[in-house]
């Protein structure tokens, strides 16, 4: 069986619903999810803000995390189910959505066939990022899309030396470097020039964002691979992870990328060939499409 597409272990019982009040309309429809679970019996049924959801750990246990949002609220409940194993399923409430699974009419419908176990899981890599500074770990994330080495505030280009399993690869002159995931492939990356991915391989793609005399090409990676990015810079420089998290960066400062042991999985009712109808639709309705989604 292809590992990275799986079937629901069993019905879910335990259901977590997750929202973002800055949504619009994601507070009224996360209680109408509510409503609609909460009338079938033998349902263990949770509802909280996404970020009252990363303080409490109420993702602890659940069967099925329901997302409320666009494609960032997607970001931050993935990495946080991921950690505890819970797939989620997303309805979109943002502009582009390539990561939720239904539109806010149709999921009555689909939450359907999920508690009746008609569905899949589809899992998708994510990277995990360590900070490092003379030799000490400042900081570790785990990130759905992409780990960004980019300049601070001026708009002066900054040095990043770069290794690719221990072996040097390039010194990038430019704004920044993107190293991304398949998912993150349709992410910032897309927005730099990148190619597109298949949600379901396992390579890590290095595009850099405005170089100047420096390789202006994607490079994707085999599985397996790590990424470490020397900053080289006399102003301010920045770690950004999956757009969630932001470092400063000092001169000198190691930033190492791998495959981290961590999955997010998500749930899905569409046929498996979804992705490519659905991102040729999306680019059609969005041709800006960019990283703010």
């Amino acid at each position: 069986m292809d590992q990275t597409h799986l079937p629901l272990r069993r019905p879910p019982e335990r259901i977590g619903i997750l929202y973002n009040p800055l949504v619009e309309r994601s507070a009224a429809l996360a209680a109408e999810v509510h409503a609609f679970l909460a009338a079938r019996p033998k349902l263990a049924i949770t509802q909280a803000a996404i970020a009252d959801a990363e303080v409490t750990n109420c993702v602890a246990g659940q069967d099925l995390v329901v997302v409320l949002g666009g494609d960032g609220s997607m970001l931050r409940t993935g990495t946080l189910a991921a950690r505890h194993g819970a797939p989620i399923l997303g309805i979109n409430l943002g502009r582009l959505g390539f990561l939720g699974e239904v539109e806010p009419d149709d999921w009555p419908k689909a939450l359907a066939r999920v508690l009746a176990g008609d569905c899949w899981l589809e899992e998708r890599m994510m990277l995990h990022i360590e900070h490092r500074r003379e030799g000490q770990v400042l900081g570790a994330y785990e990130a759905l899309n992409e780990a960004v080495v980019g300049r601070g505030a001026l708009a002066r280009p900054i040095r990043l030396k770069t290794l690719i399993d221990g072996g040097e690869l390039t010194t990038y002159v430019a704004d920044g470097l993107i190293v991304a995931t398949p998912t993150g492939s349709t992410a910032y990356a897309l927005a730099a020039g990148g190619p597109v991915l298949p949600p379901e391989l396992r390579n890590i793609l290095l595009i850099a964002i405005a170089p100047h005399l420096s390789i202006d090409r994607a490079i994707v990676l085999p599985q397996g691979s790590t990424v470490e990015v020397i900053a080289r810079t006399e102003h301010q420089a920045i770690l950004s992870a999956d757009g969630q998290h932001e470092m400063p960066l000092q001169d000198g400062d190691r930033v190492v990328v791998s495959m981290s042991a961590f999955h997010t999985h998500f749930v899905r009712v569409r046929p498996r060939h979804y992705f490519y109808t659905s991102l040729v639709r999306r680019m059609q309705q969005n041709p800006s499409a960019d990283k703010n989604r």
